[in-house]
């Protein structure tokens, strides 16, 4: 199958991540997928939810949003109710960076994570999570310079990519033209040490087998 821009079935998009990318954010990185492009920035709050105070640790969460034309055709800003598809994203991108921390060597203090979708040609919830993680290192290596933290609290490193089925094809990192078009469409997030965090796997069209998922875990 030809791809729509020239990549093998196998192959990547172009990744480009610039750390640092906001001056005044204590982590921050723009990620570039492709055409994908997600700004990704870690506040440092000193308090926690209600449901850890007193205990000692702390917690990371993050929130994911949109620009109106990071797309084809402009989408109204998500202002009050946050639609489904952001928040679920948010707590994968929370859960995913969590699952590689040391949450009571953080101290009673919460890291939010802000994800801005500037651009948007499929992937950019995995995009997020990968820029997500280059951003959180950021933000505590800026704790430990400044003495707050005794070492960076992170267990491996993690980042994420999507697979799927388009045409009865097998393809990897999946454009939007090829996510829109997929019969199964996966998100698969993975640390440094080849463990999993999180297997997300959908039927668009009809189900899929056992050896089906095998065969797209090892692509």
């Amino acid at each position: 199958m030809k791809r729509v821009d020239g990549r093998a079935w196998n192959e990547l998009r172009p990744v480009k991540i610039t750390p640092g990318f906001q001056s005044f954010a204590e982590g921050s990185a723009l990620i570039e997928l492709g055409q994908t492009r997600v700004s990704c920035s870690v506040s440092v709050e000193e308090r926690v939810p209600a449901f850890l105070k007193g205990g000692g640790g702390g917690w990371i969460t993050a929130e994911y949003a949109m620009l109106p034309r990071a797309t084809v055709t402009r989408s109204p800003r998500e202002s009050g109710r946050i639609g489904g598809r952001s928040q679920e994203i948010q707590r994968l991108i929370g859960r995913s960076l969590r699952a590689v921390t040391d949450l009571d060597a953080l101290g009673e203090r919460t890291l939010i994570v802000d994800c801005d979708v500037i651009q948007a040609d499929g992937g950019t919830r995995t995009a997020a999570i990968t820029g997500s993680y280059v951003a959180l290192y950021q933000a505590l290596q800026t704790l430990a310079n400044i003495g707050v933290l005794s070492t960076i609290p992170l267990k491996s490193a993690i980042a994420a990519t999507s697979i799927g089925i388009v045409h009865s094809y097998m393809l990897l990192d999946l454009c939007y033209d090829e996510d829109y078009n997929a019969e199964v469409d996966s998100n698969v997030v993975m640390t440094s040490k080849g463990e999993f965090v999180e297997i997300q796997g959908t039927a668009e069209t009809k189900p899929f087998s056992k050896e089906t998922v095998d065969s797209l875990l090892s692509l």
